[in-house]
């Protein structure tokens, strides 16, 4: 298999000034899109449908104190949000220092170097205000552009960076106007309003057309084009209360301001921890700190269990609707009543990312670890970096995101050929697919 994807890797090389469409991954391509297919894997696709394994660029852009105290010396109280930080002394030069040196062309080449090949950067409403000021206009961050007017060329450096190490690019909208959940890192220190008003919801609309508006634009009219940007997640753990049917609304309205924008666009939805209702991606199970970590890994692998299960119905719905399920935020960390009693708490941890693995390998189309690094270091629990030089393993790239794949391939079918059979035609797509990779990985 690995020598297989390699040739097929670098035949695309090959052909990178080859630009071909985009199909989604959390929600199908349009079908206007389908007439654009272009062959069966161009360089875009071989970004989006090779399974995904991520890391988070945490505490880059939108800061978390936790992952990187630095940037909040000069703070204004309470000194744990972005605007905490753009209120203090000498903020400007403070959050660009920080942008500049959090991750550098030694941090990509780091993790390229161990397999990852996506990666996940969540971004503040207010780092996109280089390319639209508007988006502070009535904002808690309006009057700030000064501070955050930067941001936005390193947002696109990142996108053209990560091409030249072959890593996509997923963005990530984790502060919205209002705040749309209770923890700092949505980029205040305020109380979420994000649902008590319309205006808030109506703005992020606003914010999102104009992230992907700039964004397209830039991946289209760099040279060379860039094929790596994997998508835009609409909105990062909103908790919406009693306003559920309100958010639901809002990510429909989101879907077509931005299919309206960009119809190939791939677009990802946070599913506020219901899985099946949402039947978007996977549920984040709750803590049990009572429970053992050899426990959870038994869970985690058996077939039976009630998380596993989730994994394989919602994958199953989701491939069928021309989807797929990715699990946006996951670690290694675990309460600490979950180790009293292990006779080696290293191992004991290690087999619990194990079998998290084996679960997300055998149903997902793409994972990302929360987070790349940490500023203090020898967190193996929550430092990506750390936890693999603790001794880990490069990932083995394969095709991830067959929903959508074979979604889109059927489109093409129906372009080229009729709607005639073309049921049949996307039922033996995926056997073929699946055959092949079977025997390729047999063969070796």
């Amino acid at each position: 298999m690995r020598k297989f994807l390699d040739k097929v890797k670098h035949r695309l090389e090959d052909t990178a000034g080859h630009n071909g469409s985009q199909a989604a991954a959390s929600v199908g391509p349009s079908a206007g899109s389908a007439a654009n297919v272009g062959p069966i894997l161009d360089q875009r696709d071989w970004y989006m449908y090779r399974k995904q394994h991520g890391v988070n660029l945490g505490s880059w852009f939108v800061l978390e104190r936790w992952i990187a105290d630095s940037p909040f010396n000069n703070a204004a109280g309470p000194a744990q949000s972005d605007l905490d930080v753009a209120k203090g002394q000498n903020a400007k030069v403070v959050l660009e220092h920080h942008w500049d040196t959090w991750v550098t062309d030694a941090d990509w080449a780091w993790l390229a170097d161990k397999g990852i090949n996506t990666v996940r950067i969540p971004i503040g409403y207010y780092h996109i205000c280089g390319a639209d000021p508007g988006v502070l206009k009535g904002t808690d961050f309006a009057d700030l552009d000064h501070v955050f007017a930067g941001a936005w060329a390193r947002l696109t450096n990142a996108l053209a960076t990560a091409h030249r190490y072959g890593i996509g690019v997923l963005f990530d909208l984790h502060a919205a106007p209002g705040k749309q959940n209770g923890d700092a890192h949505s980029g205040t220190s305020l109380e979420p309003a994000f649902f008590k008003h319309a205006r808030n919801m109506d703005h992020a609309l606003r914010v999102l057309s104009a992230l992907t508006t700039h964004l397209t634009a830039f991946a289209r009219s760099h040279d060379p084009p860039l094929p790596n940007l994997v998508g835009i997640e609409l909105l990062n753990e909103p908790q919406p209360g009693g306003h559920d049917d309100e958010l639901k609304r809002w990510y429909a309205d989101a879907f077509r301001a931005l299919r309206a924008i960009d119809p190939d666009l791939p677009l990802y939805i946070s599913d506020a921890w219901r899985t099946d209702d949402y039947a978007g991606f996977v549920k984040a199970w709750a803590q049990d700190i009572a429970t053992p970590a050899a426990e959870h890994a038994r869970r985690l692998r058996d077939a039976n269990d009630g998380t596993a299960k989730t994994f394989a119905r919602v994958t199953g719905e989701l491939e069928g609707a021309g989807g797929a399920l990715v699990v946006g935020e996951w670690s290694a960390a675990l309460n600490p009543g979950s180790l009293h009693g292990a006779p080696d708490e290293r191992t004991a941890k290690r087999a619990f990312v194990e079998a998290q693995l084996a679960l997300y390998e055998q149903y997902c189309a793409g994972w990302f670890f929360w987070t790349y690094k940490k500023e203090a270091r020898g967190d193996t629990g929550w430092s990506f970096r750390d936890a693999v030089e603790a001794g880990n393993s490069r990932f083995l790239e394969e095709i991830g995101f067959l929903g959508p794949w074979a979604k889109r391939r059927a489109q093409a079918h129906v372009a080229q050929k009729g709607a005639s059979n073309v049921w049949e035609y996307e039922h033996g797509f995926k056997q073929g697919v699946r055959a092949a990779s079977a025997d390729l990985a047999a063969a070796g």
